[in-house]
């Protein structure tokens, strides 16, 4: 789950630097940010910014390898529970920026765009939502095709992210108009299309049926108290479009995490 740089909440910490490996840490070029990608993702916590002199700041991502509470994860063991807060799906239509974050196919939302998520009282604005291809998190051995994050962020800094699953079926149309105009090269928008998008078109019917847990991004900085909604029932997608997708990105997905004493709870069937 990637999130836009500016709103990224960055919680690290100065403990167990020694224990990620920071002096095997990959050296930058003098002015560089540091680099990442899949390829590389069990060294995240350990890539240093040579701008910094101080740590914490030197190690941006540390918390990708110390976090206790990282994301994804195993959704098998899944603790049943009728009395969780019902999710409210109150998504517009919408002319956003299509963006390829350079990670990710990435849609955000326009400026003043109001479609929300509510979880029981507490309601998140839509801040963007992107893929990644295969799924990111997991149900027992079974992995997915793909995963839609939407990606929810209030004022006060909480994040809420609504996880769709996606598996091979029928053709989604509104994922074709977001295949069709995401550009090709990397760090590049295409704000201007004057296309009308409804991000609820990406939703599977049954929205009421979900796994829940506390969690994280799932990209660098990793921070974490994130709220974390995957629905149980997946979105169908077709391979033409799988294919497009992974064209453009594919196994942009972080390997599942520990749970170590987390607890997912759900009310899936």
């Amino acid at each position: 789950m990637k999130i836009k740089s500016v709103l990224c909440i960055a919680v690290v910490s100065a403990c167990g630097l020694a224990s990620i490996g920071v002096l095997a840490a990959p050296v930058l070029a003098d002015g560089d940010e540091p680099h990442w990608d899949y390829s590389n993702q069990a060294s995240w916590g350990a890539l240093e910014d040579t701008r910094q002199t101080l740590p914490p700041l030197m190690f941006p991502h540390a918390t990708c390898s110390i976090g206790v509470a990282q994301s994804p994860v195993n959704l098998a063991d899944q603790a049943r529970s009728n009395s969780l807060n019902l999710l409210s799906v109150n998504y517009r239509t919408d002319t956003p920026d299509f963006y390829n974050s350079g990670h990710a196919v990435q849609v955000n939302s326009s400026e003043h765009y109001k479609g929300t998520l509510s979880i029981g009282k507490d309601v998140y604005p839509l801040t963007q939502f992107h893929f990644h291809a295969p799924s990111e998190h997991v149900i027992g051995s079974q992995t997915f095709a793909g995963e839609l994050h939407f990606v929810h962020i209030r004022d006060d800094g909480r994040i809420a992210v609504l996880g769709v699953l996606l598996e091979e079926g029928a053709t989604n149309s509104a994922l074709q108009i977001i295949l069709d105009n995401t550009p090709h090269s990397a760090k590049t928008h295409n704000p201007d299309t004057g296309i009308s998008l409804n991000p609820r078109s990406l939703l599977p019917r049954d929205t009421k049926h979900f796994y829940t847990y506390a969690g994280s991004l799932t990209t660098p900085p990793c921070s974490e108290g994130v709220g974390w909604y995957v629905l149980a029932q997946p979105l169908t997608v077709s391979a033409a479009q799988l294919a497009q997708l992974e064209a453009l990105y594919a196994d942009n997905n972080r390997v599942p995490q520990d749970l170590n004493s987390r607890v997912v709870t759900g009310n899936v069937k």
